[in-house]
C-alpha cells in the first residue's frame, strides 16, 4: 500500500492482564492501551499479556483482541529482565537493552509510530495535541498527566471494587474531571476564537464561520447536524469538528471583522468551552479517559442512578466522543458498548463564575515571598543550624579523559568546547564518589540521565556492573544509546520512563542537575530500595510542595523553619549565575546549603549517613552541591 512503512526493529508490547469484566480487559492501563491500538489500527507490535493470575480463560481472552494482531500469554518470569525492572505497560526492542515504560510513554509510542508506518493517517498524529505535547509532562510535574495516567485509572479500579456494596464512593478525582471540564479553554489564538464567538453571539443565524483557516464543508456540516442536536452546535463544536472532518484547506478570506468585534476588551471576550478533555480538540487525553469514565457511568447508571445528574459536563462529554470518527468501531472491539445516557441541563455560567471566586480566594491565600534570606538564615543559625560542607574526599582526582574513546567524553554530544570541559569537571567529581562505594555485580541506576553523560562514562569504567539510564526525553535516550552501541557496552540499560515506573533493585543511584524535586525524588527512591545516593541538586526555584513531599523535609528544619521561609530560601539558592555579583552568589550559595542540609537531615533521620560537599572546581557549575547519602 502506497505510504506504508515497515518498521525494521522487532518491538513487543507487553500489557498486564489481571480479569474480564463485561467484555474488557482490566487494569485499565491495559484497555486503555488496547483501545489506542484499535483506533490507530495499530499492527506493528507483537502484543504479550502478562499473566497476574495463575489461570484464565485464554481463549475467551484472545476473541477479545482484534485477530489481526499477534498475541502471546506470558508469566511475569517470562518477561525480559530489564522489563521486570518497570511496570507495565512496556514496549521493548530487540536486543532488549531499550524499554519505554510507563502508559503515556508507551501510548505516546504507538501513536508515533504508528503514524511514521502510514504517514497519510494525520489525525492520529493530531492525537499529541499543539506542539505535540499531550501527556509528554510527566506524572512527578504535570497534575493533567498523573491525573490522567495514575489517580483516575486507579481510582475508577477501586470504584468497580467497591460496587459490589449498595453505595460506593464517588471518587474525588471524578470530581476534579468535571469541574475541570467547566474550566474556560485555553488553546493556542484563543483571542481571535473567542472574537468569532462574540460575533456568532451577536449575530445567531449568521453562516458557518471560518475555523482555523478551514471553511466547513456543506457534507461536513450535514455529518454535524446528524451526530449532534441543535443545542449542541456551538462554535466550540465547530472547530473541534472540522479539524476532525476536514481533510485540506482551502484558501483563507481575508473578511474584517466588524468593528466592535475588533475593538472588544479581551476582558469581554466570552470563554471558550470544553467539547473534549483538553479543550476544543480530540487528544490521546480523551483514549485514556473514555474506557475509564465508561466503566464509572456503568456503575452510575446500575446503582446510583440519581447520582448521574452531578455530571452533566462528564456525561455530555461521553456521549460527543462517541461522533468521532472510528471510536465507536475502536471501542466495540474492545469491548466498550456505550451507553445512552438522558440529557442533562447545566448552567455553564454559573459553574465559571463559582471557579472564579474559588480561584480568587486561592490567590489571596498564595503565600508571597518579600523579603531577603538573612532573617531566615538567621532564624537558622539561632537553631545551631549553620552552613557548613564536608570536605571534598578528593579535590584533585580527574579521569584521564585524553585515554579514553571518544564516545566516552560529554565532547561527543556536540556541546560547545567551554560547556563541554565543565561537565567533564561535573563527572570527575561525580564518577569518583561513586567508583569509591561501587563492587562488582553492583546494579547504577544514573536516573534523569538525559544523554547519558554519567551513566556512560560509569558504564565503561566500571565494566563488572550493571547501568541502566532512567530519562522521560525519547530523543535524549536514543543519543545516549548511539554513544554506547559506538562504545560497544553489554553492561548497560535504556529506560525511557517516569521515575515512578522503575522498580528494580539497585544499589546506586546517581543523578546530574535533576531539576527541583526531582533530586527529592532519586533520595526517596535511593532511600526505598535502601541504595547509596550521589546527586548534585539543581533549579532550586522550583521546588514547591507537591502530593509526595512537604517542605522542609527534616524534623529539625521542620521545627524552625515555616513552608514560607523555606521556599524564600530555595527561590534565592538559584542565584548563583557567574554574571551575578560576587556577594550575591555568595549568598545564593549558602541557601543552597541550606536546602541541601534540609534534605541531607530528612535522609539521616531514615538511616543513612549523609554528606553534602561542594564539587572541585566550584567553578564547573553555578549549581555544583553534591549530596552522598550511604545507609548505615
Amino acid at each position: 500500500m502506497k505510504g506504508i512503512k515497515k518498521s525494521l526493529t522487532e518491538e513487543y508490547l507487553y500489557l498486564d492482564f489481571s480479569h474480564q469484566k463485561e467484555g474488557c480487559i482490566f487494569p485499565l492501563h491495559t484497555s486503555v492501551t488496547l483501545f489506542l491500538l484499535s483506533y490507530c489500527d495499530c499492527k506493528i507490535f507483537k502484543v504479550c499479556l502478562v499473566l497476574t493470575r495463575e489461570s484464565t480463560d485464554i481463549p475467551l481472552l484472545k476473541n477479545i483482541l482484534s485477530q489481526d494482531v499477534e498475541i502471546q500469554i506470558i508469566s511475569r518470569q517470562e518477561l525480559p529482565p530489564i522489563v521486570q525492572s518497570c511496570c507495565l505497560p512496556a514496549i521493548v526492542e530487540r536486543p532488549e537493552d531499550f524499554c519505554r515504560a510507563g502508559l503515556a510513554v508507551v501510548l505516546r509510542y504507538i501513536i508515533q509510530k504508528s503514524y511514521e508506518a502510514d504517514p497519510s493517517k494525520k489525525e492520529i498524529l493530531e492525537l499529541l495535541g499543539f506542539k505535540k505535547t499531550c501527556l509528554k509532562a510527566c506524572a512527578e510535574v504535570s497534575q493533567w498527566t498523573r491525573l490522567c495516567e495514575f489517580t483516575i485509572p486507579l481510582a475508577i479500579e477501586n470504584f468497580l471494587k467497591e460496587s459490589a456494596d449498595q453505595h460506593p464512593t464517588i471518587p474525588e478525582e471524578i470530581l476534579q474531571l468535571e469541574k475541570k471540564l467547566s474550566e474556560p479553554v485555553r488553546v493556542h489564538n484563543d483571542d481571535k476564537l473567542r472574537r468569532q464567538k462574540l460575533k456568532q453571539q451577536k449575530a445567531p443565524g449568521a453562516g458557518p464561520s471560518l475555523v482555523k483557516g478551514k471553511m466547513q464543508s456543506k457534507v461536513d456540516r450535514q455529518k454535524m447536524s446528524e451526530g449532534l442536536d441543535s443545542s449542541s452546535k456551538s462554535l466550540e463544536l465547530k472547530v473541534a469538528f472540522s479539524k476532525l472532518m476536514v481533510q485540506e484547506e482551502p484558501a483563507t478570506t481575508t473578511n474584517r471583522e466588524a468593528s466592535h468585534i475588533r475593538k472588544a476588551k479581551a476582558s469581554d471576550l466570552p470563554p471558550l468551552e470544553h467539547v473534549f478533555a483538553e479543550g476544543l480538540y480530540f487528544t490521546l487525553a480523551d483514549i485514556v479517559l473514555l474506557p475509564c469514565i465508561h466503566h464509572f457511568l456503568l456503575i452510575i447508571c446500575k446503582k446510583l442512578s440519581e447520582k448521574l445528574v452531578e455530571f452533566p459536563l462528564l456525561s455530555a462529554w461521553y456521549q460527543r466522543i462517541q461522533e468521532v470518527p472510528r471510536v465507536k468501531t475502536a471501542a466495540s472491539q474492545c469491548g466498550i458498548h456505550f451507553l445512552h445516557l438522558p440529557a442533562l441541563l447545566t448552567s455553564s455560567n454559573e459553574q465559571h463564575s463559582n471557579l472564579n471566586e474559588a480561584t480568587g480566594v486561592e490567590e489571596q491565600n498564595d503565600p508571597s515571598f518579600v523579603g531577603g534570606p538573612r532573617p531566615t538564615m538567621t532564624k537558622l543559625m539561632e537553631k545551631g543550624i549553620e552552613v557548613m560542607f564536608s570536605p571534598h574526599p578528593c579535590p584533585t582526582w580527574t579521569l584521564d579523559w585524553n585515554s579514553l574513546p571518544a564516545a566516552v567524553s560529554p565532547k561527543e554530544g556536540k556541546m560547545p568546547y567551554d560547556r563541554a570541559l565543565r561537565k567533564q569537571q561535573q563527572l570527575n567529581n561525580l564518577v569518583y564518589v561513586v567508583t569509591n562505594q561501587a563492587k562488582p555485580g553492583d546494579r547504577i541506576v544514573d536516573f534523569c540521565s538525559g544523554g547519558g553523560h554519567v551513566g556512560i562514562v560509569l558504564a565503561h569504567m566500571l565494566p563488572a556492573c550493571q547501568v541502566t539510564l532512567i530519562e522521560n526525553k525519547e530523543l535524549s535516550l536514543i543519543r545516549a544509546k548511539k554513544r554506547s552501541d559506538e562504545l560497544g557496552l553489554s553492561n548497560i540499560w535504556f529506560i525511557q520512563a517516569n521515575m515512578e515506573y522503575f522498580t528494580g533493585m539497585f544499589n546506586i543511584g546517581v543523578a546530574l542537575h535533576a531539576c527541583g524535586v526531582a533530586t527529592d525524588m532519586v533520595i526517596e527512591h535511593c532511600i526505598k530500595t535502601r541504595a547509596s545516593f550521589v546527586t548534585c541538586p539543581c533549579c532550586y526555584g522550583f521546588i514547591q510542595n507537591t502530593s509526595k513531599f512537604n517542605f522542609p523535609k527534616s524534623e529539625q528544619f521542620k521545627k524552625t523553619l515555616s513552608y514560607k521561609e523555606h521556599m524564600i530560601l530555595c527561590r534565592f539558592a538559584d542565584q548563583t549565575a557567574v554574571q551575578l555579583p560576587p556577594q550575591r552568589r555568595l549568598i545564593g550559595k549558602q541557601c543552597m546549603c541550606l536546602v541541601d542540609l534540609d534534605r541531607a537531615r530528612a535522609a539521616e533521620e531514615r538511616g543513612y549517613s549523609v554528606q553534602v560537599i561542594s564539587m572541585e572546581p566550584e567553578s564547573c557549575s553555578p549549581k555544583n552541591n553534591m549530596i552522598v547519602g550511604v545507609p548505615i
